[in-house]
């Protein structure tokens, strides 16, 4: 197996492959997935939903062109399969966070700094004033 590998990478058709966009496109379209996971332990509070929205669907299109290109771009279709996932995951934790509740139980699990206390002091005690007259 080795040496079928090493003996087609010696190849003119190696070669032919490794200089041409069919391998060097898929390679710096690498850079959209891999940052796609970086984002994945980033605050929820910063996901764009439009832009996510738009890569995912960039990528699943491009997914069935390197599918249904000829000669198959197995690169290329690994490429856009890793950015789509990243970006359907990205997806769903910004519905999750804007829409299903979960920024409200995130503001609710944080401790409350001395001004929102003392804001909520204030509230709790011209409510006091307020009833008792």
């Amino acid at each position: 197996m080795a040496s079928t590998f090493f003996a087609w990478a010696r190849s003119p058709a190696a070669r032919e492959y490794f200089f041409s966009t069919h391998f060097w496109g898929p390679v710096a379209n690498w850079g959209l997935p891999l940052a796609a996971l970086a984002d994945l332990r980033k605050d929820e509070e910063v996901i764009s939903g439009a832009m996510t929205t738009a890569l995912a669907s960039y990528s699943l299109v491009f997914m069935r062109f390197a599918w249904r290109v000829i000669p198959r771009n197995y690169l290329l279709f690994a490429c856009h399969t890793t950015n789509a996932a990243a970006q359907l995951v990205q997806e769903g934790r910004f519905v999750n966070y804007w829409y299903m509740g979960g920024r409200e139980k995130q503001l609710a699990a944080q401790p409350k700094g001395k001004v929102l206390q003392a804001v909520e002091e204030a509230q709790a005690e011209a409510k006091k004033v307020v009833s008792a007259k």
